[in-house]
């Protein structure tokens, strides 16, 4: 049994340690958060595995262009941390930099060709990210010698905007990897879907199955005429998780506001018929903000091969 006097020591012992760690908390949360200031920047690790945001002291003037050249001698200049790399500071040759309302087009020397494959999309990636914060700029060109530049597929880049290279992290862009999927959109009357391939570069810290989901709600790439989105673009993803077999995508209320003639019945399909693509997928499991919706059948779908058709049955 504690006597008295050692039980009142203990109190006091207990009390100051309380008020000690209450004042460190109290200190803690009051201290300031570092302000990050300046324009961000993207520049390649030394392993050329990732890139790196880095903020640079640049003021955006009204002049796009003004900007633009901004941008472009801040990517050619290393950081003062030999960490990282400036994108434009291997041996490649920019011949011309051409800025339009919307548009910038990059014409490179061939020396551009000389990058390996991996190294060569992480320089486009870092490039094509940091100039689109330029104002009013939408899309991304890269040409080489006035000619269209290919990727390690062999298809034309064409061009580029804020969907082209897929990430997850704000502070790094991982290594991309080309893949190849089939999106399923709707036809015409709404009343089944078409498949559709698209290749395109994706971040390897992002799941494949997110990837789907995210191209999915994006749309048709308008390509090809006669398909039409199946999912109210501004759905949002709230996360996408597979076990065993199931995939289960959380989306937000977006979901539930249909696209023109297409039914839920639809949209739901064409990602569940998306994902089952991908190997290890069976099942798929659609929830709006964490619950199934009522106007759902069933909680988890299957494929559906009965509601499948092509442009040529149209």
């Amino acid at each position: 049994m504690w006597e008295a006097d050692e039980m009142k020591k203990l109190i006091t012992i207990l009390t100051t340690t309380c008020v000690i760690i209450s004042s460190c908390f109290s200190l803690t949360g009051c201290a300031e958060k570092e302000t990050v200031t300046g324009v961000p920047v993207y520049y390649l690790n030394n392993a050329e595995t990732k890139l790196e945001t880095h903020y640079c002291d640049i003021e955006f003037t009204d002049d796009n262009e003004e900007n633009v050249n901004k941008l472009l001698e801040a990517l050619s200049e290393n950081p003062e941390s030999r960490e990282y790399k400036a994108p434009l500071g291997y041996n490649i040759s920019l011949r011309s930099c051409k800025v339009e309302e919307t548009r910038i087009t990059l014409d490179f020397e061939t020396d551009y060709l000389d990058l390996d494959t991996s190294t060569e999309v992480l320089v486009r990636a870092a490039i094509v990210q940091t100039l689109l914060q330029v104002k009013g700029i939408r899309y991304i060109f890269f040409t080489v010698d006035h000619s269209s530049l290919y990727d390690a597929t062999g298809k034309a880049v064409g061009r580029m905007d804020k969907k082209t290279f897929i990430y997850n992290d704000g502070n790094a862009i991982n290594t991309y990897d080309p893949v190849k999927i089939k999106l399923y959109f709707a036809n015409r009357a709404g009343t089944g879907l078409i498949g559709a391939t698209r290749e395109k570069f994706y971040s390897t810290n992002v799941p494949l199955e997110l990837f789907v989901v995210e191209e999915t709600i994006a749309g048709p790439s308008g390509l090809i005429e006669g398909l039409q989105a199946t999912i109210n673009p501004e759905t949002n993803v709230i996360s996408v998780t597979t076990s065993d077999g199931v995939c289960y995508v959380n989306l937000d209320s977006g979901f539930t506001t249909t696209v023109g003639n297409v039914p839920t019945e639809i949209a739901a399909y064409s990602l569940v018929n998306a994902l089952t693509e991908l190997p290890g997928i069976y099942k798929v499991q659609i929830l709006v903000n964490g619950e199934v919706p009522a106007s759902f059948s069933s909680s988890t779908f299957e494929r559906n091969e009965d509601i499948l058709t092509t442009l040529d049955e149209e």
